[in-house]
């Protein structure tokens, strides 16, 4: 239900009906959500998490470090990558998610842009499903109605094998992107979808070129006006040190950075790979946040 419990001036909260009577609060306080890619060819941690049970001691520990839910993938979606059929999908990611959810009631996001995926997963007690591609396959709506998961809807150009060719904007990004949303979650909302279960992703990275991500950050204001809680995935992307330049540091640290901005802009939800460091950032945040004002 979009009104939950009061959360800093101004801001909105939301509350995530999940399976078992769980609940996922957002906007009382900004969430981390950790990334648990269990793929041989992710930009950043491919070939890291390919043994399923390190996979899930690596979620666990992304939870004790202060996670609000994990992201769990078995598609890379870098740029130039290719679609991953969905039996190897599943394959990769099925008993990752079975073995954290029964060690945590922790919320297990599963990212995939195909439905059979995304409903094999909520069958093993995945909560919340995240598309790239922002649910344009039609076979999704069966899902989506069946199930009454969140969704996290992201813009991207294009597919990751082409996105960032020559990507560009002539509105302008961040109305393209807000346009992309309306249009989005209204098409959701006729399949039946009920707003409070919807998540927007403006997809940095995705089809974008440096100016066009920043841009997206310094406008996340603009987004958040549609009224939906907005999901930041910023961790590790290249615009960050090409932004940068020689003053670039390490990548997580660039991401701290970021994401930082984006929490002042009003992102509810940051996707990090590093979840100590961003929880850190976010403890930070909220006792600047609730200091009073002179």
């Amino acid at each position: 239900m979009p009104e939950g419990a009061p959360g800093p001036p101004g801001a909105r909260c939301w509350v995530f009906e999940l399976e078992g009577g769980r609940r996922l609060e957002a906007g009382k306080r900004p969430l981390v959500v950790g990334i648990l890619n269990v793929t041989p060819d992710s930009f950043s941690d491919g070939r890291i998490h390919v043994d399923p049970p390190a996979a899930v001691e690596a979620g666990l520990r992304m939870i004790e470090e202060g996670a609000d839910w994990i992201d769990i993938g078995g598609e890379s979606t870098r740029p130039g990558s290719h679609p991953v059929p969905a039996a190897e999908q599943l394959r990769r990611v099925l008993a990752v998610l079975a073995g954290i959810r029964k060690r945590t009631a922790a919320p297990i996001s599963i990212d995939t842009q195909d439905p059979e995926v995304g409903e094999r997963a909520l069958e093993e007690g995945a909560d919340i499903l995240n598309d790239v591609a922002g649910f344009r396959d039609g076979r999704w709506q069966r899902v989506v109605t069946r199930w009454k998961a969140p969704l996290v809807v992201m813009h991207m150009r294009g597919t990751p094998l082409d996105m960032q060719v020559d990507p560009r904007y002539p509105q302008g990004v961040t109305r393209e992107v807000r346009a992309f949303f309306e249009a989005r979650t209204k098409a959701l909302l006729e399949w039946g979808v009920d707003r409070s279960r919807i998540i927007i992703d403006p997809g940095l990275g995705f089809g974008k070129r440096v100016q066009d991500n920043l841009e997206l950050v310094r406008n996340i204001d603009v987004l958040k006006d549609l009224g939906y809680p907005v999901f930041i995935g910023a961790s590790r992307k290249g615009f960050i040190e090409k932004a940068m330049g020689p003053a670039a540091l390490d990548p997580d640290t660039g991401t701290v950075i970021v994401n930082a901005f984006a929490l002042c802009g009003g992102a509810d939800m940051l996707r990090v790979h590093n979840v100590r460091y961003t929880a850190a950032l976010v403890r930070m945040f909220e006792a600047i946040r609730s200091a009073p004002r002179g």
